[in-house]
């Protein structure tokens, strides 16, 4: 792994994938599925076991090494990992794929560990929720999924219109029903995001958790793994420790993470909440050692008050600032 990782930045594709299918031959298996896909699976431990699906180009981009973001985490807990990968964005709408999850199925596979963990975000969380069906009793993560692109059951999503061929309507087909058979469901989603709020309201059960990650935008996804959310709640899933209390203790991240303090910033300036953007830039400014953009929208929003006849209260120095972020809306 270490030359993949030094290497990564050079690699095209095609070498990329021939590292992996070298690592995979070393410590479980790499197998082709049609012309489109492949399944690296990763024989590390029978307690745990990570599932993830990637485009190339998502699975590249998901760490500073590109090395896969799931294949990091199962490496980190030394837990097996089953990456699902794709050359292009397909949803994984593909026999071979089916053709693969059903001989896992008919092998056992998954019956083999303690515990297993599905994970995905936008059309790969799609896959991640329609696949875990193979695995009753699995956990599945999902960040702002697709619940399906069948023009019949979702005509309102216009951004996959090349992906209306392909169909959503036989095996592994509709997310939201294959799901049913997980213990539980955590999905992400930000509700300000219409289509991906639509979706979410498609994902119902009793297992089913929804996160409402306000302010989170159309990169949902990576901003979760840049704060390691992704990486805490993965962590608890492996651990039997997954609660909302768990979940909710790692967004706290969001309060020093500078690209969800700077949406919050865009929503309440663009509402002229004046009151709110100074209480707003004044916590980030004392926390942040350099943050000019802060900085200039106090100064503006201080005189918006003063000419309003209004001034902020005082700070209140026995609490972390932390806790006086505004969350406007957030549920």
């Amino acid at each position: 792994m270490e030359e993949v990782a030094s290497l990564s930045g050079q690699l095209t594709d095609e070498e990329w994938l021939s590292e992996l299918e070298g690592i995979g031959d070393e410590r479980g298996y790499y197998q082709r599925l049609g012309k489109r896909h492949g399944a690296l699976f990763l024989d590390e431990s029978l307690d745990t076991l990570l599932v993830s699906f990637d485009t190339i180009e998502t699975a590249r981009a998901g760490s500073a090494s590109g090395i896969p973001h799931g294949m990091l985490l199962a490496e980190m807990h030394g837990w097996s990992h089953l990456s699902i990968l794709a050359r292009e964005l397909t949803f994984f709408r593909d026999e071979a794929v089916y053709r693969h999850f059903d001989r896992l199925v008919d092998e056992g596979f998954f019956e083999d560990f303690d515990r297993v963990i599905f994970y995905g975000a936008g059309p790969n969380g799609y896959a991640a929720a329609a696949f875990s069906v193979a695995a009753p009793g699995a956990t599945v993560i999902l960040v702002a999924p697709q619940a399906t692109l069948d023009p019949g059951v979702a005509p309102w999503d216009d951004r996959y219109t090349a992906l209306r061929r392909a169909d959503f309507t036989n095996r592994y087909g509709y997310a939201p029903d294959m799901i049913e058979a997980a213990e539980q469901v955590v999905l992400f989603y930000d509700p300000t995001e219409e289509l991906d709020a639509m979706h979410a309201a498609l994902f119902r059960g009793p297992q089913v958790r929804k996160i409402r990650m306000r302010h989170g935008g159309a990169r949902l996804g990576r901003e979760l793994q840049d704060m390691r959310v992704i990486s805490d709640v993965v962590t608890a899933a492996g651990q039997d420790r997954l609660d909302l209390v768990s979940i909710y203790r790692s967004l706290r991240k969001r309060r020093d993470y500078l690209p969800y303090l700077r949406n919050l910033l865009n929503r309440v300036h663009i509402e002229e909440r004046h009151f709110l953007t100074a209480l707003l830039c004044r916590n980030v400014s004392a926390r942040k050692a350099h943050a000019p953009r802060f900085d200039h929208h106090l100064t503006l929003a201080l005189r918006k008050l003063s000419a309003a006849g209004r001034e902020l209260p005082p700070v209140r120095r026995k609490r972390s600032a932390a806790r006086h972020l505004p969350e406007l809306g957030e549920g």
